[in-house]
């Protein structure tokens, strides 16, 4: 059974789960009502260092550098609606092939284009983010954003980072103003 999570709650992924090295993120939104455009949200996988983003561009997975050069983490595509039931996204982290030397994987989601289409946070809902266990499609552990995000266009998820030779979650859920993913990443620097 998974776990549901609060905001600020971390969770150990590997402890207990033995064997775990596949992992699906799973990222959702449920398009606005009412009419109006699509609402494109891109998810994206910042790989950091020391806590730090020293790749660059490199280090960012993201619909335009869809597989790490590790083979670590992958983005299973893009969904230009969050039109549907269960994950708009998909981010797979193979956990034995992310570098030695990465230890956060930072999960964020902003609005694709947000200034120049007057779009925010606060005109999606059913927002979250759940983790699978990949190898048998069991869900880990499901955090719902439920807060009112209006004005926010980018969003950090939650990180799935390395703690004493264990992977564990931690559930964010920081709406920002940043306009898109190259501001979001800059954060890191």
């Amino acid at each position: 059974m998974a776990v549901n999570l609060q905001k600020g709650q971390k969770v150990d992924l590997t402890k207990g789960n033995a064997g775990l090295n596949a992992l699906i993120v799973g990222l959702g939104w449920d398009e606005v009502s009412g009419g109006g455009s699509a609402i494109d949200c891109d998810a994206s996988a910042i790989l950091l260092t020391e806590g730090k983003l020293k790749g660059g561009k490199d280090d960012i997975v993201y619909f335009g550098n869809l597989t790490h050069k590790s083979g670590g983490v992958m983005h299973q595509g893009d969904n230009l609606t969050g039109a549907g039931d269960g994950d708009d996204e998909q981010i797979k982290i193979m956990l034995d092939k992310v570098p030695a030397s990465c230890d956060k994987i930072v999960m964020v989601v902003n609005i694709y284009q947000a200034v120049q289409r007057k779009q925010h946070f606060g005109m999606i809902q059913n927002a979250f983010i759940r983790i699978v266990n990949a190898q048998n499609n069991q869900e880990l552990l499901k955090y719902n954003l439920s807060e009112n995000y209006d004005g926010m266009t980018a969003m950090i998820f939650g990180e799935v980072y390395r703690h004493s030779g264990e992977w564990k979650f931690s559930a964010i859920g920081q709406a920002t103003n940043d306009p898109g993913l190259t501001e979001l990443a800059k954060r890191y620097i």
